[in-house]
């Protein structure tokens, strides 16, 4: 039932623990420091992204008849 291959899995994974760390490094970071709770969100769309890639499901795939993963 996989459909996150390869690459997509990578990025994925990247990415994700990149925008978890926001929320945390925001306020330390001038450019960031107005981000206010807008970075909590985006460290939520992190996390999602970090558990699609350990879980090789990307259940918005499906809907859009997506299937990166090389079956």
């Amino acid at each position: 039932m996989a459909n996150v291959g390869g690459i997509d899995r990578i990025l994925r994974f990247v990415v994700g623990i990149v925008l978890v760390l926001v929320p945390f490094v925001a306020p330390t970071v001038p450019a960031l420091a107005g981000l206010g709770n807008w970075a909590w969100l985006i460290g939520a769309w992190g996390l999602a992204m970090v558990l699609t890639a350990a879980f090789r499901f990307c259940p918005a795939y499906p809907l859009l008849g997506i299937n990166t993963c090389g079956k």
